[in-house]
């Protein structure tokens, strides 16, 4: 009796700080002007809530609170916005002080020169390096051949294996990209590589906390691991003095070069073209596979496109940058994938000064997280949103270009990779579909956030077509 009555009291007692906890952090943030919502607990804030429930914590919060409320996710305190024509706004107007707002273990994880993480002129000093590196005419006369041989190679001998086609894209998204930087260097360090930045993703979405075992430290000593590798290889291209047709070779060239990088400056470059395009190509390549599998109709139409293609060339003929331009339905079943699995589900920025939105007070040093994930699903931009409809990107052209299409991010943040990561996925879809039927073993959950990804895979079995 006495034992019980002890345990009680340690609960009771446990219970009583829970909540003082609670309440001491509600009102830590119980400013005049904020907008309502609730903060969770200090430090850790609402963070496993917001990563596990997702869309339905978001749901949750917003029919509580209206669509512009308050919480503590990722370390930070965070303003989100689920107004469709305030996050417009705020993607529009870093001038007037929205400045990315990533997360900590983001930007300690990527490095500070990241372009992700640089604004004003830096950020314009930076992109104008990337985009200098992605041009259409880079992408047509360098990058796609590079592409095209990777890609026809990945796919080369799948027939009747049973393969975990999300392990096949996030290989190929990997390696691919790893090609396209560092050409035939890529092929010494792709194998040491791969395990370190898969952990380096998975840092990136964490609390910034700095212990054994953590996502976060695993995540900071893989991007140790990778800055090795990658000034490693730099240090040998400077001592051998020769000339390199790829990425890394127009990051450090002296002549004829606009922009000049240091040595971080390049790193983190690299870094940010491998994280950028990664999760975008790797995961749209597996859900589109699973969407064309599920609808045999867009998997006809999707073929039609491609053998046309390929009954003008030779069995060993490339595919080149007219091509690409010429898969309009392809171009559709990536942004109807993007769309409906929502790859994106927001963007941070932060406060660089107090500033006024939708009535509130957003304290300067805040987080907004621009919420985009419902957009996606508005039966008005998008009729009969839950469905799988490519033609609809056919049937409206305005569709890419309306100011609430942000799969591709928005403002002058909007994606430089956009056509790259295109070009990349169209390939793939393009030596796959044209090579290969399958059909799904079943039985593979999928999660949608805050990653889309089937936590034991998504296997299929894959034979001749």
């Amino acid at each position: 009796m006495a034992f019980f009555m002890v345990l009680l009291g340690v609960v009771a007692f446990l219970l009583f700080l829970c909540s003082a906890l609670l309440r001491w952090n509600e009102v830590r943030y119980m400013k005049k002007g904020l907008p309502p919502g609730t903060m969770g607990w200090p430090i850790f804030g609402e963070t496993t809530e917001f990563l596990k429930q997702g869309p339905n914590f978001m749901k949750n919060q917003s029919a509580r609170y209206g669509n512009f409320f308050k919480s503590h996710i990722l370390g930070c305190p965070t303003i989100v916005s689920m107004d469709p024509e305030l996050n417009r706004y705020i993607l529009m107007n870093e001038a007037k002080g929205f400045v990315p707002g990533y997360p900590q273990s983001m930007l300690d994880i990527l490095g500070k020169c990241n372009i992700a993480a640089v604004h004003g002129s830096t950020h314009k000093y930076m992109r104008g390096a990337l985009r200098a590196l992605i041009s259409a005419t880079m992408i047509r006369e360098q990058i796609l051949p590079k592409i095209d041989e990777f890609m026809r190679t990945h796919v080369s001998n799948w027939d009747n294996k049973v393969i975990n086609i999300q392990e096949k894209t996030k290989e190929m998204a990997l390696l691919s990209s790893l090609k396209q930087i560092a050409g035939c260097d890529s092929n010494s360090i792709s194998q040491a590589f791969m395990p370190e930045f898969f952990k380096l993703v998975t840092g990136t979405l964490s609390l910034p906390i700095d212990l054994p075992g953590t996502n976060y430290r695993h995540g900071f000593q893989a991007r140790k691991n990778i800055v090795g590798m990658l000034r490693q290889l730099v240090e040998d291209r400077r001592a051998a003095k020769e000339v390199h047709e790829d990425m890394l070779g127009c990051l450090m060239r002296e002549d004829d070069n606009k922009y000049k990088l240091s040595e971080e400056e390049i790193i983190d470059q690299i870094i940010t073209l491998l994280y950028s395009g990664y999760e975008t190509v790797s995961t749209t390549s597996m859900m589109a596979v699973k969407y064309l599998h599920d609808h045999p109709s867009v998997l006809q139409e999707l073929r039609k496109e491609h053998f046309a293609i390929r009954e003008s060339k030779r069995p060993e003929d490339p595919i080149e940058w007219n091509d690409i331009k010429s898969m309009p339905f392809t171009r559709a079943v990536i942004f109807e994938t993007s769309r409906l699995a929502t790859i994106v589900n927001g963007v941070l920025r932060k406060t660089t000064q107090d500033m006024e939105m939708n009535g509130f007070v957003i304290p300067k040093g805040w987080r907004i997280y621009v919420y985009t994930r419902e957009i996606n699903y508005d039966p008005y931009l998008y009729p009969d949103p839950l469905t799988f409809n490519p033609w609809r990107w056919l049937e409206d052209k305005c569709l890419e270009s309306q100011g609430h299409f942000f799969i591709f991010g928005g403002g002058i943040r909007q994606c430089p990779g956009k056509e790259l990561g295109i070009a990349e996925i169209s390939t793939f879809l393009h030596y796959f579909v044209t090579r290969y039927r399958w059909e799904e073993l079943g039985g593979d959950k999928l999660m949608k956030f805050p990653r889309v990804e089937a936590p034991n895979g998504l296997h299929i079995r894959v034979s001749a077509y």
